[in-house]
């Protein structure tokens, strides 16, 4: 009997163990809910760490992502200038239709030079404009984006003379170099100075060489707010350009016009439903017909 009774002390005993978690003491016991508070506090700090480590990788990425992605949004190019995209001109001048003025503080939108080597790097577009550029260059921009997926650096500078934008030509292709592509959409201010235009036009083609595609949109002025001889005056002139361009295209079969003058002059109403002041283009009809012939040009020689 004494050592029945003796049985359950050792029953209770490991009871106790049971309930308090093997062979832990009492005392051990105690400290686990220390224990647990600083293993949460470890396995918060780790989330913590991990949540920070993925958001650096994260920005690392989304910064090789920029670097590889060319830039298509309006904030690429901006407008600068008096805010006049007309040129000032004086007189008759020796061919009729007057004498350029000064146009270097006149509205331009040039791309900057990140928008510049991503172009490059992804073999899109540069293109070298006067006014009619300025105004329809974003637009441009986001045709080309949708149809053809060409990214475009633009130099536009309302008032220029072909010999200008050659100039900028010549000064992208020595500081960064030059794509397959080149748009020229200049010509229109050479109507107060015609014989001048066919220089500039071989001068850029050398600078673009052989190898290269260079697009060159013709020029149509007839300024609806001169008087009838300057507005004749502008006709010749610009078939004047024009022949020059054509011209220049029998010996150089890399150069492709885009006869922006024919598609005018072909329209049933004419020219008018397609230019605000005989010169610039309408929006948005007179806009999009002519970033709509730019584009299809650049789409028939992929």
């Amino acid at each position: 009997m004494h050592q029945v009774r003796g049985a359950p002390r050792h029953v209770a005993a490991g009871r106790r163990r049971l309930m308090l978690g093997g062979g832990r003491t009492l005392k051990q016991a105690h400290i686990h809910p220390h224990h647990e508070r600083v293993s949460l506090l470890r396995a918060f700090l780790g989330s913590v760490a991990s949540i920070f480590v993925t958001l650096v990788v994260l920005a690392v990425l989304a910064g090789v992502l920029v670097v590889l992605e060319p830039r298509t949004t309006d904030a690429d190019t901006t407008a600068d200038g008096n805010g006049s995209y007309s040129v000032p001109t004086t007189g008759a001048g020796r061919y009729g239709s007057g004498t350029l003025g000064p146009w270097q503080d006149l509205v331009r939108r040039i791309s900057p030079e990140d928008q510049i080597r991503d172009t490059l790097t992804f073999d899109g577009i540069f293109l070298f404009g006067d006014s009619i550029a300025v105004q329809a260059s974003v637009s441009l921009e986001r045709r080309l984006a949708d149809s053809t997926g060409d990214s475009i650096a633009f130099h536009d500078w309302s008032g220029q003379p072909t010999s200008a934008a050659v100039d900028a030509l010549e000064e992208w292709s020595r500081d960064y170099g030059l794509p397959r592509r080149i748009v020229m959409a200049v010509g229109t201010n050479d109507i107060f100075d015609p014989p001048a235009f066919a220089a500039q036009v071989e001068r850029a083609m050398k600078i673009a060489g052989p190898d290269r595609t260079v697009y060159w949109v013709n020029v149509y002025a007839s300024r609806t707010k001169q008087p009838p001889a300057v507005r004749d005056a502008d006709l010749a002139n610009s078939a004047w350009v024009n022949n020059e361009l054509y011209e220049a295209s029998l010996h150089h079969p890399n150069l492709r016009i885009i006869d922006w003058s024919s598609f005018l002059t072909s329209r049933p109403d004419g020219p008018t439903p397609y230019l605000r002041d005989g010169v610039h283009t309408s929006e948005p009809l007179g806009g999009s017909a002519r970033n709509e012939l730019i584009t299809e040009a650049i789409k028939n020689s992929h």
